[in-house]
């Protein structure tokens, strides 16, 4: 392929990790499989990753694990994929066969759907757990340097909310809601990464994600971040179909790939670190008015409409996430909220260009 023809803000955000990453070349001729690959996390990993091997010559071999070719194929279609190999399998399902060498694994699959996640409990539980152990099995049978699980900070449940919820502070979770299976099979997969950790000393770590979007966000994405960009692109009110109470805690997409790149080659076997940028803790109110008031027109507003069925929607939270167990060991995020909706709006109305 001859010159890369990408969208601007994400040229912007590839290159910013680079600058805030100098040591990337540890990654040079090495081979990283990464799953879920076709999710907004795995994808901007790998396209990262793709465009490494273009900007800087990084030779990186990537194994990404997908369901759907096809959707594969669109997402990374702007990308040389000289350096790209698919590995189509169903994590829940299917048996996970790799003959090559790995050298790092990001573990990234998940289901997310919120409304999957009530109608069909049982698959999503297996998909979570019955794929994490063949992950980290595989990673123990390749003797890979390096694994992050992509946890998420629903595994906090309702914690104390009088101070600042550090990794070692879990709270309730309501076992008798469908729901409550997401962050139960977090939950378990983390323990797993624990226990190949402690019996075969896998050099795993977990990553507890904030709420991630930013440019790179894919065609179909519906949670809340998105539909409020597009509300505001279409010239639309947002609506909350909740009271909006809920606390949410945020990060930019590229802040995100760079700490989990981060934690792949810095962080301590064994160990969870929550991946948060501080300063983008409101309620979803909160930042509804935020988006309105910097984005929207005058006639643009906030409206509460609270639908009679259940939408599957996590349960009211209140919480604020610590970010310095990771920013003790060096990583730090860049993007404030207004920032992140900024380059999220301007990703949406160039018609997703890769």
């Amino acid at each position: 392929m001859g010159t890369y023809k990408l969208n601007n803000i994400l040229l912007e955000d590839y290159n910013n990790i680079l600058k805030e990453f100098p040591n990337i070349d540890i990654f040079r001729r090495k081979t990283i499989l990464i799953t879920g690959a076709t999710g907004l996390v795995g994808s901007m990993l790998t396209r990262f990753f793709l465009y490494c091997n273009k900007k800087v010559n990084l030779n990186v071999r990537v194994i990404a694990l997908v369901r759907n070719k096809r959707k594969a194929d669109k997402i990374f279609a702007n990308y040389s994929q000289r350096n790209l190999d698919y590995v189509i399998a169903d994590l829940g399902k299917d048996l996970i066969k790799i003959d090559s060498d790995i050298d790092y694994i990001i573990h990234a699959a998940a289901v997310t759907n919120s409304k999957l996640l009530i109608e069909s409990p049982v698959e999503s539980l297996e998909t979570a757990v019955n794929g994490t152990e063949k992950i980290l099995k595989l990673a123990t049978e390749k003797n890979v340097y390096s694994v992050v699980y992509l946890s998420s900070m629903e595994v906090y449940g309702q914690p104390d909310d009088s101070e600042k919820t550090t990794e070692d502070k879990l709270g309730y979770i309501d076992l008798t809601n469908p729901r409550s299976g997401y962050p139960e099979s977090k939950r378990l997969c983390e323990s797993l990464c624990t226990a190949y950790a402690t019996q075969y000393n896998l050099n795993v770590k977990v990553a507890r994600l904030a709420q991630t979007f930013g440019a790179g966000v894919l065609p179909g994405e519906n949670r809340v971040f998105a539909q409020f960009a597009r509300s505001i692109i279409n010239e639309e009110n947002i609506v909350l179909h909740t009271e909006g109470h809920s606390e949410g805690n945020y990060v930019y997409i590229s802040d995100a790939i760079y700490a989990i790149l981060f934690l792949l080659l810095n962080g301590d076997k064994g160990q969870a670190y929550n991946i948060v940028n501080e300063q983008n803790h409101m309620s979803i109110r909160q930042m509804a008015n935020l988006v309105v008031n910097n984005f929207g027109s005058d006639k643009q507003k906030v409206i509460i409409d609270i639908p009679k069925e259940n939408m599957g929607y996590a349960p009211e939270v209140h919480m604020s996430l610590s970010g310095q167990k990771l920013m003790n060991i060096g990583w730090k995020p860049s993007y404030d909220l207004v920032d992140s909706y900024n380059r999220l709006i301007q990703w949406l109305k160039s018609g997703f260009d890769y």
